[in-house]
This record gives structure tokens, C-alpha cells and sequence, in this order.
């Protein structure tokens, strides 16, 4: 399994509070591509490189198109869905969660594309595929369909569901492996 604690630092080193975004509230959010510098933006999805601790790291990121709570209206920080490329790890394409809020502890999540759906195994608010065996299969899944559901519980028991947009992905995630190859 992959060190998660390496992943959330890596992630954790470009957060910070920043203004809200036009479909949201005025309340201040978290956004995971602050302190990195734009490669791109390719439909929904951005292109972004960075280098915490020195190491090199590329994503493309998007944001929910559309997200439910049940019950409904419950306060979260805003969702986003990385696919990384972390050359000085090995690590090519690697698609993870950030929720919005901490998940239920031991629960699982789930990924769907049309009909394939993948288990995701999450710590805190974060979210990894479950068989690393599959990642690959996700991420084909994703280039070639419309838009991808993440579904998942909160530690309060808050059931989510998250919908992101696919357009652009693969422009996106063409940038990302030029820059880090």
C-alpha cells in the first residue's frame, strides 16, 4: 500500500485558504492547487505542477459539478479529485479524494464510472482506489467517460455524493506526463 501519510503531505504543503469560487458561498475554501503553478487548464479539469520538500510533483485536478448531501444542506469544506504524478516516487496517475470533511473511520468509499465502480479505502478526509491492481483500469475508465461519482459517509454520518465532469481529463492528464516524465 502506498504511504499515505507521504501523499497528505505532499497535498497537505499546497493548501491554503483562499477566496471562494463563483458557485460557491462567500465563505472562504480550501484549495488544493494554491502554491502550485498552472500548466493548463483543459475543460473542467487543471493541470498543475509543484515540488514540496524539492520533489517534483503533477496533478490534474477538478472540482464537484454537482454535489448532495443526506440529509441535505450539511456545512463541508469544498471536494476536489487528483490524478498525480509523483516521478521521484514512482508513482504515475495515482487518483485520489479530498472530501470535504473527515470520513467515517475504517469505512469504505466508492468511484463510479457508467457502470464500473471501484472501492476506495479512506483516512481522514482523503480517499485512495482500494486495489492498486485497478488503478489503472479507473483512470482508462475516466478518459473515456463523461463524468465520474464519488460516494462516501462522513464520521457523522453524513452520506455524500460528488459529481465531477471528465471533460478534459485526458488533455490534462497529457500535460501533467509531459511535465513530469
Amino acid at each position: 500500500m502506498r504511504s499515505i501519510s507521504a501523499i497528505a503531505a505532499a497535498f497537505a504543503s499546497l493548501i491554503v485558504t483562499v477566496g471562494s469560487a463563483p458557485a460557491q458561498s462567500q465563505q472562504a475554501s480550501t484549495n488544493p492547487a494554491s502554491g502550485a503553478q498552472l500548466l493548463g487548464q483543459f475543460g473542467d479539469w487543471g493541470a498543475y505542477t509543484a515540488s514540496p520538500g524539492g520533489k517534483k510533483v503533477c496533478f490534474a485536478l477538478a472540482k464537484p459539478i454537482s454535489s448532495t448531501t443526506n440529509p441535505p444542506n450539511r456545512p463541508r469544506d469544498p471536494a476536489f479529485l487528483f490524478i498525480s504524478t509523483r516521478p521521484a516516487e514512482k508513482v504515475k496517475e495515482e487518483v485520489s479524494v479530498i472530501i470535504g470533511y473527515p470520513f467515517k473511520p475504517a469505512s469504505e468509499a466508492a468511484a463510479e464510472v457508467g457502470s464500473a465502480s471501484f472501492a476506495l479505502y479512506t483516512q481522514n478526509d482523503g480517499a485512495w482506489i482500494k486495489n492498486a491492481a485497478e488503478e489503472a483500469r479507473l483512470v482508462d475508465a475516466m478518459k473515456k467517460g463523461s463524468d465520474v461519482t464519488v460516494k462516501g459517509e462522513s464520521g457523522r454520518g453524513t452520506k455524500t455524493t460528488d459529481v465531477f465532469s471528465l471533460k478534459g481529463l485526458t488533455q490534462a492528464l497529457e500535460r501533467v506526463a509531459t511535465e513530469c516524465k
